[in-house]
């Protein structure tokens, strides 16, 4: 029986405790911990759960029953949280996204490195059949290699969203739309593609004026023979969000669809309705995901501390997507285009160099400690 602890009991906090519940006979949810006073405690007895609460992260370190640590804290303190669990032997689980800067991620793989225990950053949409099943059909090679991909994070957000203490700021959120809801695209990206050569980005805040961060990002990916297209937004009503490929043979996409064509002797298209069946009968042919979302995730990470087994989406998958944002950050900032990898030298390595250069769209006006309690959304790939 493995004992977590869970840092941060804001929102996404709940998806997490949700999930360990799931698994009532290999995890227990044995601390909770959080800087506002009483919030910690109010959880517990919302999820009736038998733990003890704490104000401070550090409190927790040194329990000889506790394996691992779940931190669901703003971006600003992920590197430090999970450091602090590795460093005491723990085992550690990182909300998205992963650090504030690749520096921050090149620290957290060393103390993972030393510590000799578990990593995992989440992306729970992994664990979802439509990107499980576009991911394994670009695999496959039926629709042949890609040419374009367009990338829709949409997302929409009241003024009220950047409220929130943390939020609205590069201190402490780390960025804007690109960063904390664009980081799910952005991972299902670079993991059916890789890193691109080069970024061209232009960022813009249109709708939230108590914000420094941008609420829209539009940027450009050069991949060898192909071209992508990102969107990063939350003032996009209805939230409608997709990843296509058109590959050379067909078009496939998430939420699932798929489109083939051929030539005629004269150039233009006729759709190839064998093709097409051959891509819907080989994505039915796939087997069932057991469990999904962050259930899917936290379930392979209790595996992999079980078994030895390495876990499905590890540090270096959280510190491609970092490196990624940080590209668009750099060229939607300086106004020119970046070549990736990005080094050491960048100065948008650091956290202190991304604040040098990002732009304050706006400055922050309202600071509130909490805001409603009303459901979240985690995006277009929960709708049933």
């Amino acid at each position: 029986m493995l004992r977590v602890a869970i840092v941060g009991t804001g929102n996404i906090s709940h998806a997490h405790i949700q999930s360990y519940l799931r698994f009532p006979d290999r995890v227990r949810i044995a601390a909770l911990a959080d800087i506002v006073p009483g919030k910690a405690e109010r959880v517990k007895e919302k999820y009736h759960l038998d733990c003890d609460t704490y104000s401070d992260h550090r409190q927790i370190l040194s329990r000889g029953d506790i394996d691992m640590v779940d931190c669901c804290c703003p971006p600003y303190v992920h590197a430090q949280i999970t450091i602090d669990a590795l460093k005491a032997g723990k085992h550690a689980i990182c909300e998205k996204p992963m650090a504030a800067s690749l520096q921050e991620c090149d620290e957290m793989l060393r103390a993972r490195d030393e510590s000799g225990k578990c990593l995992s950053v989440i992306a729970q949409n992994r664990f979802r059949k439509p990107i499980r099943d576009l991911k394994a059909l670009l695999d496959s090679g039926l629709a042949g290699p890609v040419r374009s991909a367009q990338v829709d994070s949409f997302w929409w957000r009241g003024r009220c969203y950047y409220d929130l203490w943390w939020r609205g700021t590069w201190e402490k959120e780390g960025g804007g739309c690109t960063l904390n809801h664009a980081v799910h695209h952005i991972d299902m990206l670079g993991w059916m593609m890789g890193l691109p050569r080069r970024v061209t980005s232009v960022l813009a805040n249109t709708g939230h004026d108590n914000a420094e961060v941008e609420d829209l990002s539009v940027s450009i990916l050069e991949y060898p023979g192909a071209l992508a297209q990102i969107t990063a937004s939350v003032v996009h009503h209805g939230e409608d969000q997709a990843l296509t490929f058109q590959c050379e043979k067909a078009k496939i996409a998430a939420p699932f669809s798929v489109y083939a064509s051929t030539s005629m002797d004269n150039g233009f298209p006729e759709r190839n309705g064998a093709l097409e069946k051959e891509i819907q009968d080989y994505c039915g042919a796939l087997p069932p995901i057991p469990w999904e979302g962050h259930a899917g995730q936290i379930e392979n990470v209790l595996t992999a501390i079980e078994t030895g087994a390495p876990v499905a989406i590890g540090g270096e998958d959280g510190r491609r997507t970092i490196e990624l944002i940080t590209a668009i950050y750099e060229s939607g900032s300086l106004g020119h285009s970046v070549e990736l990898p990005l080094q050491r030298d960048d100065p948008f390595y650091t956290v202190e160099g991304i604040r040098r250069y990002a732009p304050h769209f706006h400055e922050k006006t309202v600071s509130q400690a909490e805001l409603g309690e009303s459901e979240i959304t985690l995006g277009s790939f929960d709708r049933k």
